[in-house]
């Protein structure tokens, strides 16, 4: 999978950034050591774990903050660049590169970098015990929530909710979001709304979105009460679209999870099952490109909410 849209990161601002951290020196030798998928990593991550670690680290699997999601938030204070040792920063490192595409992976080690000072400030916690049962692996920080649970939650892509975001060069971007790595996205989205009828748009183009409150941000809707326009209503080649746009969504992640969330998808209607909403009162420069949309049905919610930066909000189901 390429990124059609995004271009290359800049490489005079990736230096000034990535000079901004110290576990990509500290770890290169020992991740050049490691091989295998996440959920492999996982499990050696696990076992390179001593007992004082584990009291921070390891919860059991049914623990309440396995199945958080927000914003910028510390699932435990283990930050990566202070709380482990070189070879199990290059293991989490690892991890993090492996759930998603390789061809998108300096974009997210670039947003990282320029929202937290890279991975060496985000942290982690492990719940379960990988290759004794279930497990999930979840790092968090500013503008993200990413899992690895080796399909541990059962009809849960991604293994649950997740979050991604970035502001690029300051809090509050330009309406052209210059340097953001998501912003293809919304750019691909807005390709839908430009290909609407007026009546179309009249359906699709609403006031304000939905609150950004942690777990409730990501809650589902039943189909009575989905937002925007149904895709269903849409012709053929607007649903063609559609499909340009959840391909774009898709793309940050690695194949087995885009599979997945396809999967889910498909087997609950496919991009006919969805509807798609953009909104007004949060649009960035005033100049009717939408920043703010979603795509969602009853077990799913894609919510991109791009004022004053890029949040994304995430949650696919197999089931309602």
């Amino acid at each position: 999978m390429q990124c059609p849209d995004c271009g290359p990161v800049d490489r005079r601002q990736f230096l000034k950034t990535a000079a901004a951290g110290t576990v990509g020196l500290a770890t290169a030798a020992a991740a050049s050591r490691i091989t295998g998928s996440s959920e492999t990593l996982v499990t050696t991550f696990h076992k390179s774990l001593t007992e004082e670690q584990k009291k921070t680290v390891a919860l059991p699997f049914d623990h309440a903050l396995r199945s958080k999601v927000d914003a910028n938030w510390h699932i435990t204070p283990a930050r990566v660049g202070k709380f482990f040792t070189p070879d199990q920063q290059a293991m989490i490192g690892e991890i993090l590169r492996g759930l998603h595409n390789p061809d998108f992976f300096d974009k997210i080690d670039f947003h990282m970098r320029e929202d937290g000072g890279g991975i060496e400030n985000y942290s982690v916690a492990l719940f379960g015990e990988p290759g004794a049962g279930a497990f999930e692996f979840v790092l968090t920080g500013r503008h993200c929530t990413v899992r690895c649970d080796g399909d541990s939650v059962e009809g849960a892509a991604f293994g649950g909710p997740i979050f991604y975001g970035h502001a690029s060069q300051g809090f509050n971007e330009k309406p052209d979001h210059p340097g953001n790595v998501f912003w293809f996205q919304a750019k691909r989205a807005n390709e839908v709304f430009q290909a609407l009828d007026p009546k179309q748009r009249e359906i699709a183009l609403l006031g304000d979105p939905r609150k950004e409150k942690s777990n409730a941000t990501v809650e589902l809707r039943k189909k009575g009460d989905l937002a925007g326009l149904p895709v269903s209503d849409m012709s053929k080649d607007q649903k063609g679209l559609v499909q340009k746009v959840l391909a774009d969504l898709l793309l940050p992640f690695r194949r087995q999870d885009v599979d997945e969330a396809m999967r889910y998808i498909k087997a609950n209607g496919g991009v006919g099952s969805l509807a798609m909403s953009f909104y007004k009162n949060l649009d960035v420069g005033n100049d009717g490109v939408w920043d703010v949309w979603q795509l969602e049905s009853p077990n799913m919610v894609w919510y991109f909410r791009g004022h004053p930066h890029v949040h994304t909000w995430v949650n696919i189901r197999s089931k309602a």
